[in-house]
């Protein structure tokens, strides 16, 4: 699946799914993560990864995979 259609599935734009797909985000509305997880039909777990503070974010980053 292209970007473009996730986004068009989740109601958001292609750069902010850009953004999170890159890891630049700083926050991830709830609701947009559910309509990301009801897409791709998996969990956030499956997005997600939490990474050990390296001073140059908060400590959480979206997986690209």
């Amino acid at each position: 699946m292209t970007l473009a259609h996730l986004a068009a599935l989740v109601g958001v734009t292609v750069a902010n799914l850009s953004v999170l797909k890159n890891g630049r985000a700083k926050a991830v509305r709830f609701s947009t993560l559910t309509a990301i997880c009801d897409v791709l039909e998996c969990t956030p777990g499956d997005l997600l990864t939490v990474l050990p503070k390296d001073g140059a974010g908060n400590g959480t980053s979206a997986d690209p995979e």
